[in-house]
């Protein structure tokens, strides 16, 4: 016979989670194990390194059995800071958590006195951090040497993405897996090749929405399992060129799309190896000019990019020297590229 263990009705988490860390998690598994229903309060002010959207999204993605609210009031972070502080904090609590709370789960000094305030239990949770030894505070000064401890959703926000881009047939695939494999990272296959491999390798106006859409939600997928660096073989402004020389044409929506897109880095792979045929490539006459409208279209949206030529080592030591370089401190913050990308995102409406 099954013993039933009592659960408290209802807990709650409170904090900035900025950024989430697999600490949290930690802190919120134990939550959800302890009571039948929790609430996790993701609390923002303006102006902080990580918008409070992010964060409330990234804490859905992670817990979605919990009831995950944002509060993105300007309140005080401390007692001391403000005489009114509970005041000010419990009637919004409240209004988040209503109901009332049986417990409030934490790893801080502050846990016994917030529950307290709000009639409640606390249960405390890897207060010295020897379970989980990370903080959001560490994740943000150096997150590359916390990366183990940056949970999957997180980890786009942080993690470099480097595309191989040029003509046809110039080892950009080879290019992208082996350097996967040198910073045992992912890699991203050229999304078209798997489209228009059934249908023989032609290429119809209707199936580039599929490519370019395609092409992004595979890049984004793997980004949450990115380790420090995502490798592209190819990207979306890669289908406006292709759309425009098959087709004389871009959808808005697409061009959009790249546009919003960013990259940290551009590998933009040289002509100078030989044409290798295949079933979907059908330009070795037009190498030269497509070579120069992927460089025009980089420079026209403002792309980093790194030449790459030579023999095929050669390429690869050009490419991990540029990465290398792009891999260096991050200063405290992730790369602006991913600043502004997430930032089109989050306007886009892309996040939940």
């Amino acid at each position: 016979m099954a013993t039933h263990v009592p659960r408290y009705r209802r807990g709650m988490i409170l904090g900035k989670f900025m950024p989430p860390t697999r600490g949290h998690a930690y802190l919120a598994q134990f939550a959800m194990r302890c009571c039948e229903r929790l609430s996790v309060l993701v609390c923002s002010k303006p102006g902080e390194p990580i918008p409070g959207t992010c964060r409330h999204a990234w804490m859905r993605d992670m817990l979605p059995g919990c009831d995950v609210v944002h509060i993105p009031d300007n309140l005080p972070a401390a007692p001391e800071e403000q005489p009114r502080f509970w005041e000010l904090w419990l009637p919004v609590i409240a209004a988040a958590v209503p109901g009332g709370i049986d417990a409030v789960f934490t790893s801080e000094d502050y846990g016994p006195e917030l529950a307290r305030r709000v009639g409640a239990v606390h249960l405390v949770a890897d207060r010295a951090r020897e379970g989980v030894p990370v903080s959001g505070t560490a994740v943000r000064a150096d997150p590359y040497a916390h990366w183990r401890h940056v949970p999957e959703p997180v980890r786009p926000w942080y993690c470099r993405r480097v595309v191989c881009f040029g003509p046809e047939s110039t080892g950009k695939t080879t290019l992208a897996r082996r350097l996967a494999e040198h910073y045992r990272t992912v890699w991203v296959p050229e999304w078209a090749r798997g489209h228009l491999d059934p249908l023989g390798g032609k290429c119809a106006y209707e199936d580039i929405a599929a490519i370019a859409l395609g092409q992004a939600a595979s890049e984004d997928a793997l980004a949450r399992q990115a380790e420090r660096v995502l490798l592209c073989d190819t990207d979306t402004l890669t289908t406006t060129i292709w759309s425009d020389v098959y087709f004389q044409r871009v959808e808005p929506w697409i061009a959009d799309l790249a546009r919003r897109r960013r990259h940290d880095l551009y590998l933009l792979c040289d002509i100078d190896v030989p044409w290798v045929d295949d079933h979907q490539r059908d330009m070795p006459h037009r190498r030269e000019e497509f070579r120069q409208r992927c460089r025009d279209v980089l420079l026209a949206h403002g792309r980093t990019i790194v030449d790459i030529r030579g023999g095929w080592d050669e390429r690869f030591r050009t490419a991990v020297a540029a990465i290398d370089r792009l891999l260096g401190p991050l200063a405290g913050g992730p790369p602006v590229a991913a600043q502004q990308r997430i930032a089109g995102e989050l306007a886009a409406g892309a996040w939940p």
